[in-house]
């Protein structure tokens, strides 16, 4: 598994991962900006984030990796004993906090702590449907193994037809579910999101997956029996 470090004393971030190698991967970033860049390009299982950044602040480059769709752990190492900051790191994302300076043995008992609580949110949010799987925590989809590159809303909709697998949903209980109340929309929006949805979902597949109930609305057929 490959561990991100985001701290720029070089010293302190090349001893913690020579404490870590022997059961970790463990790349280095100097910067936040280069933080944010490899957060967002490569898949981490713990992310260890240095709250004073010469470039960017912590918090800046935590909220920075959530607004990309990042859901990697991301644990904060700061200075700051201050409740009230400490309340600022966990609201803009981070998942923990340890000070500065810490224990190597501290940090090394947070990591797992965190992976084992990423293991068990990510077991709880796979949702599998014949050869399709959805994680509504990363708000990923695969089918057969493939990403399926979805829009928000076309994911949502995806999500509630799964969750409802088996049964006719009528347009106006997608509309209702996906849509705000307050918001207005073409009479057919929901056939034009079904359409793109089948594009990507059925359209590349042997099996189509989502089915017309004529009049009604549609339903998520299994096709493995």
């Amino acid at each position: 598994m490959k561990l991100l470090i985001v701290e720029d004393n070089h010293l302190l971030a090349t001893s913690v991962r020579s404490s870590l190698k022997k059961t970790f991967t463990v790349d280095i970033a100097v910067t936040g900006d280069i933080g944010v860049a490899m957060a967002t390009g490569t898949h981490y299982g713990i992310i260890v984030l240095d709250l004073g950044l010469p470039d960017m602040d912590g918090q800046e480059v935590c909220r920075a990796i959530r607004a990309r769709g990042v859901a990697t752990p991301i644990l904060v190492a700061t200075g700051v004993r201050d409740p009230v900051q400490c309340i600022r790191l966990l609201d803009c994302g981070a998942d923990d906090f340890i000070t500065k300076p810490y224990n190597i043995d501290v940090l090394k008992a947070r990591i797992r702590a965190l992976l084992r609580r990423n293991v068990l949110l990510l077991q709880d949010s796979l949702i599998h449907h014949d050869d399709l799987v959805l994680n509504t925590r990363s708000r990923q989809a695969h089918r057969a193994g493939q990403h399926l590159d979805l829009r928000k809303k076309e994911f949502d909709i995806l999500e509630y037809l799964v969750q409802n697998r088996g049964h006719v949903v009528t347009r106006s209980m997608i509309y209702n579910h996906v849509w705000e109340s307050d918001k207005e929309t073409w009479n057919n929006t929901v056939d034009v999101h079904i359409k793109h949805l089948r594009d990507k979902v059925d359209k590349p597949f042997a099996k189509p997956l989502i089915k017309t109930a004529f009049g009604t609305g549609y339903m998520m057929v299994d096709n493995t029996g």
